[in-house]
């Protein structure tokens, strides 16, 4: 029996008060979100900080996606403001395997993310310890990027190669492709302006859940 594809809100803002918002709303339709961090650095803009979301009360449980430059230096604050999961950008850093024990040692769940141009045979030495690998089908940064089709294949490589190891995406998903999407192999979407740029987002939401899922 297919496993069930989980779509997973991601967040995405500069603005505590936005923050506060879009956690609420998502309380409403889900247990469990993505808040994306940036330094303005590794992808231009800037983002909310660890310390943003430690000041923010919610009952949501949450993994932190961070497109910054030295992902390590980061791995304590979210450890403290409560992260289930980080995940760091292959791309960002040269000491991969030290990271993901940090991020172990934590007591978090480590997963990597890869941009559109990395190949999955640079993954091949950390998979083994990685909980999750992301795939990223847009340039990272902004909402509402154009999404890259031959991602797909690529997650497709993976999956068969990998089969074991759970695998998402993120980056331009939306209704006219996230069905195209879960044929992939992912195992879960992360979908950001297609939920909270809607005028409903908890229906936007179970209409995207329902769709990936038929």
């Amino acid at each position: 029996m297919k496993s069930r594809i989980r779509v997973v809100p991601a967040i995405l803002t500069d603005n505590t008060d936005v923050l506060k918002d879009m956690l609420s709303v998502s309380e409403t339709f889900t247990d469990f979100v993505q808040i994306d961090i940036m330094d303005g650095e590794f992808v231009p803009p800037k983002s909310i900080t660890a310390k943003d979301i430690l000041h923010t009360k919610t009952d949501l449980k949450w993994e932190a996606h961070l497109m910054v430059n030295n992902p390590e230096m980061y791995i304590n604050d979210f450890a403290r403001a409560g992260a289930q999961k980080i995940i760091f950008h292959y791309e960002a850093t040269q000491i991969h395997d030290k990271i993901i024990n940090t991020i172990h040692n934590a007591g978090l769940q480590a997963g990597i993310a890869v941009n559109p141009d990395t190949e999955i045979s640079a993954l091949d030495s950390l998979v083994k310890d990685l909980d999750s690998v992301l795939f990223m089908s847009v340039i990272p940064g902004y909402y509402g990027s154009k999404f890259i089709p031959e991602v797909l294949n690529k997650i497709n490589d993976f999956c068969n190669k990998y089969p074991n190891v759970p695998v998402g995406i993120d980056g331009g998903i939306k209704e006219n492709n996230i069905e195209t999407v879960a044929k992939s192999g992912v195992n879960y979407i992360c979908v950001g302006s297609a939920v909270f740029c809607r005028d409903n987002p908890a229906e936007s939401y179970h209409r995207l859940q329902n769709i990936c899922n038929a």
